[in-house]
């Protein structure tokens, strides 16, 4: 009819036929400077230059990189690296301009979750970047499955994204929720349990600790050079719940034997501040036992030879 619109197909419509518009909305693997390409918000996975990162090196070197990055626009330019930063790294180190990318359209809650599953599914893994990573993951598992009806519990609600975190990382829910805790504690005790020197279970009861209670267990750690047993740092927990720990607390936590289930005989005890004097700077408690041992065995024997 005249003067109505008329709606006219575009030329690419007239001249493409269908599987080239269906191709055309495939993603692409694009070659991106380096210089465009810049870390995730807060990417809690170190990026090492030690062997393995040689190793792929030398690969990207002989073969290029295999596997094309992902990434994602950013609103004030480049791209924002989601899977990739280790080849990153190593495209770097071997001199190139350029790597093979994937851009990808996602929001942060997607970002956060492919940037975690491509991690983590490595083999070398500190205990405080999972406990960052699954924190992070957590959060945007979360924020996904939102419930915005009256009815839904936060508890239920935490639950889920907790039980969803675990299945896909292929641990239990209870140690998604111990690795998470380590983000609770302090630096230099987070340190220790990536170093191997505190295990993960007592580090998840020192979490519980105020910071400078934390602080204190530190101190005394390092002068005494031992680590608790997770009975050790239960017992500092709970005397945490009663009263701030002083370091008169967990000297008298720490220092205090074990009792056997069998022994009945009355037991002496000694302050640890009453006797480290006599010893060696770092001496453990039961080094100073065993040296207390030998110190009465050779006045044993030397009085029984007098004796004779």
């Amino acid at each position: 009819m005249y003067g109505q619109n008329i709606s006219l197909p575009s030329l690419d419509n007239l001249f493409s036929s269908e599987s080239d518009r269906q191709d055309a909305k495939l993603e692409k693997v694009q070659n991106l400077r380096l210089s465009e390409l810049f870390s995730f918000k807060d990417h809690p996975f170190q990026i090492r230059d030690d062997e393995e990162m040689q190793k792929m090196v030398d690969s990207i070197k002989d073969h290029g990189v295999l596997t094309p990055a992902i990434v994602r626009p950013r609103p004030e330019g480049g791209y924002e690296l989601v899977s990739g930063h280790r080849r990153h790294r190593g495209c770097t180190l071997a001199g190139l301009d350029t790597m093979p990318c994937i851009v990808r359209e996602m929001d942060d809650d997607t970002a956060v979750i492919l940037m975690v599953d491509s991690n983590c599914q490595r083999e070398h893994i500190l205990p405080s970047e999972r406990a960052k990573a699954y924190k992070m993951k957590l959060e945007a598992v979360k924020h996904q499955g939102k419930r915005h009806d009256l009815t839904s519990a936060q508890v239920e609600q935490k639950l889920w994204a907790v039980n969803q975190v675990a299945e896909e990382s292929g641990n239990s829910r209870a140690q998604i929720q111990r690795y998470i805790r380590l983000n609770d504690l302090i630096p230099d005790l987070l340190n220790m349990v990536d170093e191997g020197q505190l295990k993960l279970t007592p580090a998840v009861e020192l979490s519980s600790l105020a910071p400078h209670e934390q602080e204190e267990v530190l101190e005394y750690l390092q002068y005494m050079e031992c680590t608790p047993s997770l009975s050790q740092a239960q017992k500092l927990k709970t005397a945490s719940k009663n009263a701030p720990l002083t370091p008169e607390s967990i000297e008298k936590i720490m220092s205090a034997k074990i009792p056997s289930v069998s022994a009945r005989e009355p037991q002496i005890r000694l302050s640890v501040s009453k006797v480290e004097q006599y010893f060696p700077k770092g001496y453990t408690i039961e080094q100073m036992e065993q040296y207390i041992i030998r110190l009465l065995e050779n006045y044993e024997r030397n009085r029984s030879r007098e004796g004779r």
